[in-house]
């Protein structure tokens, strides 16, 4: 057993960062996720060769984690929606070095400035890229304060491990909730020896160079394609998912983070009514289960995705199943929460 309390979801995740290493973080303040920035300018001060910093904006604090991950340590920032938006140039450019770092956004609603209240609407910003050209965050998607405390520390392993930039990507009512977690002894596992790219310093050494870009075409060409190779075996070796009463099920309801939590709450309470519903959650966004959801569709014909967006992982489920069953959509937006009682009416539309 490892020790357990009781905190909320912003503290928890920098709390599992610095437990996993991470005593580098620059961030920005912004609703709903500034007890994070918060909880870590209490605690990083405390330990020794640390470093806190409130950057002058969000455009400074990706690109001060940038230079941080160029010297192989652990570092993070966090922000929401817009401020991950002023931050998608440095991304981009982090990805293109194949540095490894933690970006956490707990998403409002938008688009714009938009509303201070939950949203998934920054799925195809997470899972597409976001900024320009071609590239992947791996994106991890939290359902519980537990999971936003194991996913941080499981972050921290996997972009070092592939040299990528991973995401958080949870929402402000995720960040903003309490309930007891626990801080589990964890195994160690062999990651890349960094010592052969690091800026360290030359110390008798050849001078090492990280750049983003390269002016020969051909050269650039086979920097992405080798980036693509390491998508592919994420693709291969990191899908993460949860599925819950698919024998049998008259409709399957894809759904990740908070709004997964409601339709745990729906399978319950239609079952009740005769109702048999199944759920896949995924846990990863990127890589997408995109296997189970076309293996689901051989047994099942109707799907429900709901999101708090227009429809944004609908898509990803529509490319999964191939157009072999019927994909419905029910979503919210702009800060609204679906209720469970708004989903299994839902449902019973497409039960008839």
């Amino acid at each position: 057993m490892g020790e357990k309390m009781l905190m909320k979801g912003n503290e928890a995740i920098g709390e599992a960062a610095i437990r996993a290493g991470c005593y580098f973080y620059f961030g920005y303040p912004i609703t709903p996720q500034s007890e994070l920035t918060a909880y870590m300018s209490k605690k990083l001060p405390k330990i020794k060769n640390a470093a806190f910093i409130q950057a002058e904006s969000e455009v400074a604090a990706i690109n001060m984690v940038y230079g941080a991950a160029a010297t192989g340590v652990r570092t993070m920032t966090s922000s929401s929606s817009p401020g991950i938006s002023l931050k998608q140039e440095g991304i981009s450019y982090i990805a293109c070095a194949e540095l490894p770092c933690v970006i956490v956004n707990m998403q409002r609603g938008g688009p714009g400035l938009g509303s201070i209240q939950p949203g998934q609407a920054d799925y195809f910003q997470a899972t597409k890229g976001g900024g320009h050209g071609d590239y992947h965050l791996i994106v991890l998607a939290p359902s519980s304060v537990q999971e936003l405390v194991d996913l941080t520390m499981d972050a921290f392993d996997l972009a070092d491990k592939y040299t990528n930039p991973a995401m958080i990507l949870g929402d402000g009512l995720i960040g903003q909730m309490m309930e007891s977690v626990e801080f589990k002894e964890r195994k160690k596992i062999d990651l890349p020896d960094k010592e052969g790219w690091t800026l360290t310093g030359c110390k008798g050494r050849e001078k090492n160079y990280i750049v983003p870009f390269n002016l020969d075409p051909y050269e650039m060409e086979k920097l992405n394609f080798e980036i693509q190779d390491k998508y592919n075996e994420l693709k291969e070796k990191e899908v993460r998912y949860e599925t819950i009463n698919l024998e049998n099920a008259d409709l399957v309801v894809v759904a990740y983070g908070t709004v997964a939590r409601i339709v745990k709450t729906v399978i319950a309470n239609a079952k009740k009514e005769g109702i048999n519903i199944g759920l896949i959650r995924p846990i990863t966004l990127f890589p997408f289960p995109e296997k189970i959801i076309a293996e689901t569709s051989e047994k099942v014909n109707k799907f429900l995705v709901a999101e708090m967006s227009l429809g944004q992982m609908v898509e990803d489920v529509k490319l999964a199943v191939n157009g072999k069953v019927e994909v419905n959509f029910y979503g919210r937006v702009g800060g609204i929460i679906p209720t469970q009682s708004e989903i299994l009416t839902e449902i019973k539309k497409y039960l008839k």
